[in-house]
């Protein structure tokens, strides 16, 4: 046996039996409350494990029975019988493997996150109203709402054995916890059980049980198409399928995230789920999909490869032909108290917060209500709906205000700028005084003509009365564009445009204007989001990782480049990024001096140096005759480099300037290297040299590698 193949069964297989220790009881449970054989609930499991951990797109994804999927199940089997119920999901498999051959998994995630939780969320809410009931012997009602009407008589007459049953079972999960030792062994799902069935069985009294046909392997409830309208039967088939799909690439995409394997393949993820539909539907079992606790389950436990889904799937295979007798014998208030858990488990208040942080709250909201109240197909169009029209009303959405300060009067318009939007403009703009100045502050990703022609009608207006207008466009130069009927034929980003808006073109000629202008900008923008961390830098001193060395190249922006902010780097500029040799007795102490209190005061652990492309210092030391006038102080700056220009020659053909920029990098790694306390700190392992090489023109950045022979380019990826 090869290592591989050792170290997988080392992992994969102690997973395996983790996870049909939580899949066991609550594929259990997801066929009783779907209304299903029990039978069919772990045929799914099994198929769900063994076809698409062989078949998906995921290493470490498990799949079967899912409690997302138990109402439009129960609805389908309410319509159409088990067996057309079996047939619908034949179907829905054939178009899931449609769909996977065509390679349109992925628009399956444009679905909003906000449907999926609320969606999730509605199922779990109908999961604990109906089996609440069952929790307490009796049997659920027909609908969310005749449940919820039902629930206060059964909650003050009921004090059956279910009932104590039941609760024991709820106070075990959600308190099973509180052991972390055996929690760490036996999960929770399966400890509940037991210690329900145990109670159950210990007592003797009558409850209903799980119940498994004496011959299994006769077990007839395959798939018979059912007589119905066709459009009835497709709707059916489309729900299942799409339920089924975007649940089980959802939790795919999400499983990736825990792992560090092979990344998953989509559509190849959507043809096994619709492959185990087919198998699953053909042999009497629910509809399978991606499980996100049996996934979460399996990573945790050390699973790595396909071999721990397979094997989960013949595990319980192989529990239900040997041991059908002890599964018999769970309770099915064990297996409602186990739902009713999972229900409340669905409504994750981590998604509902995550959905409001994105101003999605309503499309939670009625997707959920709608589900109960409507049922799973009519509660996701209803999300659909609604996530639709907050997408319209963002599009046409925009935030006019006009304000005056110590600095005078500005109108900040910010959204996207079409004729819906300009009575607001207008009546905003109507509250500036005439005669005044006023600064209007533009950030709009879109302006239409309506838009347009109204501010610049009020800003001629304004300006024939006396005032004056200075608009500043802080992204995209929709206004200036407009006005003058011509595109720039480049966007020029300012240099800083990671912390501030973009800079309108008009600037102001004079460099102490240019220098106030941006003061401005950078504390109308840039300071509030800045802020809070500068004043933290303040209070607790700078603690930057590294030096970073390089040269006074207006083009170089070594925070932008490295995307980097306050606080992160030590920075020296000078003229062609040069480090002195410490042997050299005449020279600039500046360099030395920064290094000094790099090393021994902020103790960093990285000394960078970054060359660039066209280096005008290195241009002039190849060619000293071509300076425009006499520099004596910059000749006998660049004296240091005259090491770096005798390396030229011992390289490869190719354009001169460009390998000395980068032969001079190489050597000013070896000039720190002269320096005792920079050697001493490489040599032991606290101090890290890397050389460093920017192309202006392309945009890309060369890390130079260990061996100082080359430079790579820096992958964006």
């Amino acid at each position: 046996m090869s290592a591989q193949w050792r170290e997988r069964l080392r992992t994969d297989v102690p997973a395996s039996l983790v996870v049909v220790l939580v899949a066991l009881p609550l594929s259990l449970g997801i066929a009783v409350a779907s209304g299903a054989p029990v039978l069919a609930g772990l045929i799914s499991a099994v198929i769900g494990g063994i076809v698409v951990g062989a078949l998906g797109g995921s290493v470490v994804q498990v799949s079967g029975p899912a409690a997302g999927l138990t109402l439009i199940v129960a609805q389908t089997v309410a319509t159409f019988g088990w067996r057309g119920a079996c047939a619908i999901t034949v179907a829905a498999g054939v178009l899931q493997l449609l769909l996977g051959a065509s390679r349109v998994a992925r628009a399956a995630l444009a679905v909003s996150p906000a449907i999926v939780h609320g969606m999730l969320a509605g199922v779990g809410v109908v999961i604990v109203l109906s089996q609440v009931h069952v929790l307490l012997g009796d049997a659920p009602q027909a609908s969310a709402l005749a449940n919820l009407r039902a629930l206060p008589s059964e909650l003050m007459h009921n004090h059956t054995p279910a009932v104590f049953v039941g609760v024991l079972t709820l106070a075990v999960l959600w308190g099973w916890r509180a052991v972390p030792t055996l929690a760490g062994i036996v999960p929770a799902p399966l400890a509940a059980v037991i210690v329900g069935t145990a109670v159950a069985v210990a007592t003797g009294w009558d409850l209903q049980r799980v119940d498994i046909p004496d011959d299994i392997l006769a077990f007839d409830a395959g798939p018979i198409w059912p007589d119905a309208a066709p459009s009835t039967l497709l709707a059916a088939v489309g729900a299942v399928a799409l339920v089924a799909s975007v649940e089980s690439l959802l939790c795919a995409v999400a499983v990736d995230r825990m792992h560090d394997g092979p990344r998953v393949n989509l559509d190849r993820e959507l043809a096994g789920q619709g492959a185990a539909n087919v198998v699953a539907g053909a042999l009497g079992g629910l509809p399978v999909a991606g499980v996100i606790v049996r996934s979460t389950t399996n990573v945790k436990a050390g699973g790595r490869t396909r071999l721990s889904a397979v094997l989960h799937g013949v595990w319980i295979l192989v529990l239900v032909l040997v041991a059908a007798p002890v599964i018999e014998l769970i309770p099915l208030p064990a297996l409602a108290a186990l739902l009713v858990y999972t229900g409340v488990q669905m409504v994750n208040l981590t998604h509902a917060q995550q959905v409001h942080q994105h101003r999605e709250m309503p499309v939670y909201v009625l997707t959920l209500l709608a589900v109960v109240v409507l049922g799973l197909f009519e509660g996701v169009l209803v999300g659909m709906a609604c996530a639709l029209l907050l997408s319209v009303w963002r599009l046409t959405h925009a935030t006019v205000r006009a304000y005056q300060d110590e600095h005078g009067w500005h109108v900040a318009i910010e959204g996207s700028l079409t004729f819906l939007a300009v009575p607001r403009l207008s009546r905003t703009l109507a509250q500036v005084p005439a005669g005044v100045a006023v600064g209007v502050e533009l950030n709009a990703d879109f302006m239409d003509h309506a838009a347009v022609t109204a501010l610049h009608d009020w800003r001629t207006g304004h300006e024939r009365g006396g005032g004056t207008v200075e608009v500043h466009e802080l992204h995209h130069n929709w206004y200036a564009d407009a006005i003058t009927g011509q595109r720039a034929p480049a966007r020029k980003i300012h240099p800083t445009a990671w912390l501030l808006p973009r800079m309108h073109r008009a600037v102001p000629h004079g460099a102490r204007e240019r220098l106030t202008r941006g003061a401005r900008l950078f504390h109308r923008h840039g300071a509030r989001r800045v802020g809070p961390l500068l004043a933290e830098l303040a209070r607790t001193g700078q603690q930057p990782t590294q030096l970073f060395i390089t040269c006074a190249d207006s083009r170089i922006v070594p925070s932008m480049i490295t995307s980097t902010g306050p606080g992160d780097l030590f920075t020296v500029r000078n003229v062609g990024n040069l480090v002195p040799r410490h042997d050299d007795g005449d020279h600039d102490g500046s360099v030395p001096a920064a290094m000094d209190f790099a090393l021994n005061v902020l103790e960093v652990r990285t000394i960078t140096v970054c060359g660039h492309s066209g280096c005008g210092a290195l241009a002039a030391l190849l060619r000293p005759g071509t300076l425009p006038a006499p520099m004596p102080h910059l000749l006998r700056w660049l004296r240091h480099a005259q090491p770096s220009l005798h390396r030229v020659g011992q390289v490869g053909d190719g354009d001169h300037l460009t390998r000395l920029c980068q032969q001079n990098v190489v050597q000013q790694l070896e000039n720190l290297m002269s320096y005792p306390a920079v050697a001493e700190r490489v040599h032991d392992g606290r101090l890290e040299l890397v050389g460093m090489y920017f192309d202006i023109a392309t945009s890309r950045i060369h890390l130079l590698d260990p061996t100082h022979t080359r430079f790579t380019p820096v992958s964006a990826h």
